[in-house]
């Protein structure tokens, strides 16, 4: 068994350091995601709330993931379409945001088969089985990542920016 002695004379064993090193590491950013997400259990749905006075689907994803330092859109559509990388339902991982009904609901993946989201008026947010409902109303899914997300903001800047008048000009 390996150990180190600090200045203080304590003597270490290397799983002990390890375990150490793993505890001081920073989370992955879908991890920070998921627990914020999971910590708003019980939360009641309220359309487009994005607080601890309630949280729709999308404003839950929106509030998770910035607390991982990721800015996402602000509905559904939009966080989809953020991300040029799709995930296929064979594919998901904790933290993939899945989206149903034609982009109209977004859920995050909380380990497999589950998802925590902001359900409708007059639920609360939940964890949930992936139901076969759930299946054949899958529309895809996404991994947020920083660079996807600035992507798409760069995008719509681009689609903003006024057309030159030299080409809006009359002839």
């Amino acid at each position: 068994m390996k150990s180190v002695t600090d200045k203080d004379d304590t003597t270490l064993t290397g799983a002990e350091i390890k375990r150490i090193r793993l505890a001081q590491a920073p989370k992955p950013a879908w991890k920070v995601a998921l627990d914020f997400a999971m910590t708003k259990r019980g939360i009641p749905y309220v359309w487009g709330g994005t607080s601890d006075s309630g949280y729709d689907c999308s404003g839950l994803m929106l509030r998770a993931y910035e607390k991982a330092g990721i800015d996402l859109p602000r509905t559904a559509r939009e966080q989809y379409g953020a991300f040029s990388r799709k995930i296929d339902w064979t594919e998901l991982e904790p933290g993939d945001l899945v989206f149903f009904s034609n982009l109209g609901h977004v859920g995050m993946i909380s380990k497999p088969g589950y998802m925590v989201h902001a359900p409708h008026s007059g639920d609360v947010v939940k964890e949930e089985k992936l139901s076969s409902w759930r299946r054949q109303a899958f529309v895809g899914a996404v991994r947020p990542d920083p660079k996807g997300v600035r992507r798409w903001a760069q995008l719509l800047e681009e689609r903003r920016e006024p057309v030159p008048a030299s080409l809006t000009a009359t002839l």
